[in-house]
């Protein structure tokens, strides 16, 4: 009774952190892949411009049990909240790493185009300066990250279990035959 309960406190959880993304993101778009229509499966689409992640567009069966669709629900949840980190994320690293090139370009009297038309760059040592500083910047926000994917992956675990269960369940029990009258 104790896990149903840790478990229910831990998709509110889920679903309240990725209410809270989705309002304070700068992108809310992912790819526009779509499946054909008539397929039967999950498909994996081509990689978002923003997060570089590849899009899961989920089958919806007709005769989906409560359960898989809260498990539907949940990877879907899931998914988004990962994108929108991913978009977020790069966004971030983008902007600061143009912002240092060219911090570091105006201090050496450089501009940010050099004389043949070609952008201008750092070599690899002043780049990892940047890098190092990122990560050290970002370092609890990854780790926070880290954290809630984890419960994530084992909250879709344990419904991926339940969902076998009860698929095994359903084929084991002995069916009803219909009367007629």
């Amino acid at each position: 009774m104790a896990e149903s309960e840790e478990l229910k406190s831990l998709l509110m959880k889920v679903k309240e952190e990725s209410e809270k993304l989705a309002e304070n993101s700068t992108f809310r778009k992912v790819s526009r892949f779509c499946p054909p229509r008539k397929s039967h499966h999950d498909w994996i689409g081509p990689p978002d411009k923003y997060s570089n992640l590849r899009p899961i567009h989920f089958y919806i069966p007709e005769n989906e049990s409560p359960l898989e669709q809260k498990l539907r629900e949940l990877r879907q949840e899931t998914q988004d909240w990962n994108q929108q980190f991913w978009a977020d994320q790069n966004l971030a690293f983008q902007k600061e790493k143009e912002e240092f090139v060219r911090s570091r370009l105006e201090a050496k009297g450089l501009d940010l185009r050099a004389a043949s038309g070609q952008k201008a760059t750092l070599n690899a040592e002043e780049m990892a300066d940047f890098y190092k500083e990122f990560l050290s910047k970002n370092f609890q926000k990854h780790v926070h990250y880290n954290r809630d994917w984890y419960k994530r992956n084992f909250a879709i675990t344990f419904f991926m279990g339940k969902v076998a269960l009860e698929r095994i369940w359903n084929k084991l029990r002995p069916k009803q035959k219909k009367t007629s009258s």
